[in-house]
């Protein structure tokens, strides 16, 4: 698996749109093909990517967000950013 540096900035590949999908009630990541059922956790990482700001402000963004320790919220987004991006969901 890819592991995404810290520094890389992240955003949706063209094509791939998160969506709130009424009929199942959760948001969803939706590309060519392919649909991605999104838990709260991915859709508060996924929600924060504006294709400007790198993952380490991200995770401290969250970490803020959630009152939690930061390198708990490191490893669980370069986790998910890595897997999307091997998925070929995410550009970093």
């Amino acid at each position: 698996m890819t592991v995404l540096a810290l520094e890389a900035v992240p955003r949706l590949k063209p094509g791939v749109r998160r969506r709130f999908d009424a009929a199942r009630g959760q948001h969803i990541l939706l590309a060519p093909e392919r649909v991605l059922v999104l838990d709260d956790i991915a859709n508060a990482v996924l929600e924060k990517l504006d294709g400007a700001t790198n993952i380490e402000a991200l995770c401290a963004a969250l970490a803020k967000q959630y009152e939690t320790e930061l390198e708990t919220v490191r490893a669980d987004v370069v986790e998910l950013l890595s897997g999307l991006h091997d998925k070929g969901m995410i550009t970093a």
